[in-house]
């Protein structure tokens, strides 16, 4: 089937949505306002248009099979994304070549394996597709009730990129929804920029604000911030409460930090249909964080029959979109603090948040760590502190207790809470308290607390736990200071270097890897390599370890899919092995002469090498497909650099006496400024100092650029203790040499980060901000200081029998 052009079905699907409404408050069918949520997963960038195959897949279902396994999480619906069957501006079938290779058997298997836990598929796919003939019609149809049928699909996410729904197959698309019901009568359409005419009555949500969730990339913060997720934390509720909406979930491949909280808000203050709803490439997490994951799940459901009654708090008590859900006995509450100081607000235990049964009510805080609260009277308020930029959940309840577990006097985290088995829980104390601790259980075949220690005893006895360390009695999270203007240093090059080379323009998921460090779960190394070492992976060349792998036919390049992100600037190539070497010669290879564009061959460009960033020797070379840059009578090196990159670069080598070193070290880059290049130089400095007596674990410092600096107009880097720190990460995230598309670059409000390590400690930090236009200069920088996760110590035990 021939489709319009992109321009004109955007034109087509924008004008009818807006005449028309994406969605409507009564479906004909399938999920209703009262409805509990499902709980779902969906495929979107763990893989783009191209699709999803059944080898990955299988892996994908094992991940979550062990999550099931392992702590009791329960998956409703697996969704595939784009290119499953249909595509981007393409409409496919199961009888086609494509289907068959990316899906040999089928789904059926697939199916069938999903099913054994109890999950159900979804399909990304178009509203059309019916063709030209009754014929076309006739199979289009078949093809997508079989789904209903056959093999388990329960939700249909219908996305505009595909194209409109012609209005002449307007009657065909409301007769094959209405069979698609017949075998799933709980089957959800998620709308997603569509006018589907009269077939409208069968849509279950539009997509809210049109928003797409993907951080850094779709959603990134306009506002200075301790991490990332903030403007995700600070999205609007939607109107009335509606649950018949989609929200796009909680992306879990990039800017990682905080997630939780983004799930939390998702799952328990919008608590749409289709959630907790999560996308991407969840086994990019640490394997500490698996357990949270979980628990949000398995807390949802718990609750999720009475989280179809909402109520919007006020503003003036509870802040922006706090919102309060349950039954006359039981209300669970969620609010945010967006801001750079911690929030007290006092809870109503009473009718303002709904609760209007019963005379002695249970408080106990959920997120960001579970924290009983003590009962209160019915008409008195209790006060919780919500931290900056984070989320809170709180209970309140009149009802008999729900938990298997309850445990008093001291944060905890629920590790591992499966029926019929034992209950592992971390306690979280701080570093030299003591807490006097309780533990209870509604099981009654649990009795012990066994202690890491060895300790053991009955439940619902008193027992002392200490923490090691020391009591600093400083917020983890506290202002550092304003920035204030000061003369430009001379070494203000190596300072603008130093951030360059301590950042890296690789995907965002591959920093994510980074970030969340090795795993000893086969599971999750599975899931990730299945990801990673997909062909299209590699082949978008946004990786620097490919300079390094000894595979000429890997590249690492510059990405033209975020081109419009540089503006009238040519990017150097930069270099950093991570260690001073004494190196006969560098050689850079590139897989063919177009690949060296904007250079051509034998030309003679300069080459800067340095020890320090301060110092740079200038070692000119000629240029080509094999270039050599000559290090022989250059003293030891750590860092080269040299613009305008090559487009794409197949493989970097270092020689002495002929021999290759090793590279384990070697990190690239390829998509920073050159200082000093067509007048981007720094044109004012401020500068804070100061020196921490105490770092807790995890810290990072936050340097606030409050105002409009303009693209690439704010650089910070630091001197701790007369050494060189860049800001490996920024909000908005670096530019990446991207998997899926560009990440978007802000020109205001930009926050970057240096995370912080014990041998910091009475150092003195110097702080710098560059800014690089000369009239976007006024600015109000400020540092914070703040950590991630909260600095708790922790020891874990188990409720047994």
């Amino acid at each position: 089937m021939k489709l319009p052009k992109p321009a004109t079905i955007f034109a087509f699907v924008l004008l009818h949505a807006v005449l028309s409404g994406y969605g409507q408050e009564n479906p004909a069918g399938g999920p209703s306002q009262k409805t509990p949520s499902k709980s779902q997963y969906f495929t979107w960038i763990n893989n783009t248009n191209e699709g999803a195959t059944h080898d990955q897949t299988m892996v994908n279902l094992e991940f979550f099979e062990w999550l099931s396994r392992e702590y009791g999480m329960k998956l409703d619906i697996y969704a595939f994304d784009a290119g499953a069957i249909d595509g981007s501006m393409r409409y496919g079938s199961m009888n086609s070549d494509l289907f068959r290779k990316q899906f040999p058997y089928g789904f059926k298997p697939i199916s069938d394996r999903f099913a054994l836990m109890g999950t159900q598929l979804g399909l990304w796919c178009g509203p059309d597709g019916f063709g030209n003939t009754p014929e076309e019609a006739k199979a289009r149809s078949e093809m997508m009730i079989s789904l209903c049928r056959d093999y388990n699909f329960s939700l249909f996410k219908m996305d505009g990129v595909c194209g409109p729904l012609r209005k002449e197959k307007w009657d065909e698309f409301d007769r094959m929804m209405t069979e698609c019901r017949k075998y799933e009568p709980g089957l959800i359409l998620l709308n997603h920029r569509l006018d589907l005419g009269p077939g409208t009555k069968h849509a279950t949500t539009f997509l809210l604000g049109g928003d797409e969730t993907y951080i850094d990339v779709h959603m990134t913060n306009d506002f200075t911030a301790s991490h990332h997720r903030a403007k995700a934390l600070k999205r609007d509720l939607p109107d009335s409460l509606t649950r018949l909406t989609e929200d796009h979930g909680v992306c879990i491949s990039s800017c990682l930090d905080y997630w939780e909280d983004d799930l939390i808000l998702q799952a328990f203050n919008r608590n749409l249909i289709v959630s907790p709803q999560i996308y991407g490439n969840p086994w990019l997490l640490s394997d500490e964080e698996f357990p949270y994951l979980a628990y949000i799940y398995n807390l949802h459901r718990q609750y999720r029959d009475i989280l179809v009654d909402g109520l919007a708090l006020p503003k003036d008590v509870y802040g922006d979109n706090a919102v309060s859900r349950g039954d006359a006995q039981t209300r669970m509450i969620t609010m945010s603090n967006i801001t750079w100081e911690s929030r007290k607000v006092k809870i109503d235990i009473g009718s303002q948040v709904g609760l209007t049964k019963g005379t002695r009510a249970r408080v106990r805080q959920y997120h960001p760590y579970i924290l009983d609260l003590g009962v209160h009277d019915v008409g008195s308020t209790v006060e919780i502190e919500i931290p900056p930029f984070r989320a809170v959940l709180v209970k309140i309840t009149t009802a008999d207790e729900r938990d298997r577990v309850i445990i008093s006097g001291i944060p905890y985290r629920i590790v591992q809470n499966i029926e019929q088995e034992n209950v592992a829980v971390d306690l979280l104390g701080k570093p030299g308290k003591s807490y006097n601790v309780t533990v209870r259980s509604n099981d009654p075949d649990l009795k012990t607390v066994v202690v890491e220690d060895g300790h053991k005893q009955s439940i619902n006895r008193n027992f002392r736990l200490n923490f090691a360390g020391e009591d600093y009695g400083i917020d983890y999270h506290r202002f550092i200071g304003k920035m204030m203007p000061a003369q430009i240093p001379s070494d203000v090059e190596a300072l603008y270097y130093a951030t360059v080379f301590a950042a890296d323009n690789n995907a965002l998921e591959v920093r994510s890897l980074k970030r969340s460090g090795k795993t000893n779960i086969p599971e999750v190394q599975r899931a990730r390599d299945a990801f990673f070492d997909q062909q299209v992976f590699v082949e978008r060349e946004c990786w620097d370890k490919y300079l390094f792998d000894n595979d000429h036919e890997t590249c690492f390049s510059v990405n033209i899919r975020w081109g419009d992100q540089r503006t009238d600037y040519r990017s150097e190539f930069c270099l950093d092995m991570g260690e001073s070497l004494n190196l006969d010669k560098i050689t850079v290879e590139c897989p063919e002469v177009y690949s060296l564009s904007p250079l051509k061959p034998m030309e003679g460009i300069n080459a800067f090498v340095s020890n320090d960033l301060r110092n740079w020797d200038i070692v000119p070379f000629i240029t080509g497909k094999k270039m050599e840059i000559d290090l022989s009578k250059v003293d030891s090196c750590r860092y080269i650099r040299f613009g305008p990159t090559p487009l794409r670069i197949s493989e970097i080598v270092g020689c002495v006496g002929g021999q290759p070193v090793n590279r384990s070290k070697w990190r690239a880059n390829n998509l920073f400024r050159a200082y000093g290049r067509d007048g981007y130089n720094c044109r004012k400095v401020w500068k804070n100092q100061f020196v921490l007596d105490y770092i807790p674990k995890g810290s990072y410092l936050c340097v606030a650029i409050n105002g409009l600096h303009g693209i690439d107009g704010a650089v910070v880097a630091f001197r701790i203790d007369g050494q060189y720190y860049g800001s490996p990460d920024r909000a908005p995230s670096f530019l990446s040499n991207t998997w899926e598309f560009r990440n978007l670059q802000t020109p205001s409000n930009n926050t970057f980060y240096l995370p912080l390590s014990p041998d910091m400690t009475g150092k003195p930090i110097e702080v710098y901000l560059l800014g690089m236009y000369p009239d976007k200069i006024d600015l109000d920088p400020q540092v914070w200081i703040s950590a991630y996760p909260i600095p708790f110590e922790s020891r874990s035990i188990k409720v047994q029998q």
